[in-house]
């Protein structure tokens, strides 16, 4: 016998389908080993599948949620845009009409909000601080001297800034020199000012997670939201992902330890799962 799991496939940071960040959300009516997650996970080979569950399984009644993040090759403490993702099923499939949810997380309770058109999402800050430039980040990411390098320790992420938007977009890193090179980083986010309306641009490679490029990545925007912050001398601002498929998210600083992101998310998937009763 098997259980039947509503499953969906939610484009985050955007309002366009097929552009933002693809997230698979499982509705789980109880919980499953880790292996069975895993194997789900890999199946769905999106860079980040989310399961959310609820004391009791029923999850039409709950105003609070387990909420977990598998990549396609293991578990993470974090992840933004599939956080967003999972609200934006419960709140339009669900129908739950509560103005915010709150998620159980390997990272803390973290809260989602109705903002308007857009889902908000409250993320732990981090502040990065400079470090010395690895010797081989330049082979490893393929572009010009940067402006400045940072890292995010609690985060396991490297900050590099660079001149301009254009020297970002151009960036083609060697990911398997990222994963030898860069051994204290599983995120290697890259930055730069942005132009027209938004205040800065990034791209984020994560090759020890199993995620090449990522497409928009809301863990980030934690590290650089208190960072351009300060050059800009500004909150909230407007950000974009350069990916190629590209998101948008409006970002601030929320008092002295907290950063919330927001963005549009568009369902383009419903379906089910089966999982065998027994897990």
């Amino acid at each position: 016998m098997v259980h039947r799991h509503p499953l969906y496939v939610v484009d985050a940071f955007t309002s366009i389908p097929f552009h933002g960040n693809p997230a698979s959300v499982c509705l789980l009516r109880h919980d499953y080993p880790d292996a069975v997650l895993q194997a789900v996970a890999s199946e769905m080979n999106h860079s980040e599948t989310a399961f959310v569950t609820a004391a009791g399984g029923d999850l039409f009644t709950a105003d609070r949620f387990s909420l977990r993040w598998f990549t396609p090759t293991t578990e993470v403490p974090l992840c933004g845009h599939a956080t967003l993702a999972s609200a934006k099923v419960l709140f339009d499939e669900l129908g739950i009409s509560t103005p915010s949810l709150l998620f159980d997380t390997l990272s803390g309770p973290i809260e989602a909000r109705a903002s308007g058109p857009r889902i908000e999402i409250e993320l732990a800050r981090h502040d990065p601080s400079p470090v010395a430039e690895p010797v081989d980040l330049r082979a490893a990411l393929g572009g010009p001297p940067p402006e400045e390098v940072l890292e995010a320790r609690e985060l396991r992420a490297l900050l590099v800034r660079y001149e301009s938007e254009t020297a970002v977009r151009a960036l083609a890193p060697n990911l398997e020199r990222l994963v030898r090179d860069l051994p204290a980083a599983d995120l290697v986010i890259v930055t730069a000012p942005g132009s027209e309306r938004f205040d800065f641009v990034s791209r984020c490679f994560a090759p020890r997670l199993g995620i090449a490029e990522d497409p928009v990545t809301g863990s980030a925007h934690t590290v650089l939201a208190p960072y351009w912050a300060r050059i800009r001398g500004r909150s909230p601002m407007e950000a974009y992902q350069a990916s190629p498929r590209g998101g948008e998210l409006l970002v601030s600083l929320a008092g002295s330890d907290r950063v919330r992101i927001a963005g549009h998310a568009r369902i383009v998937l419903r379906g089910y799962l089966d999982l065998p009763t027994s897990g």
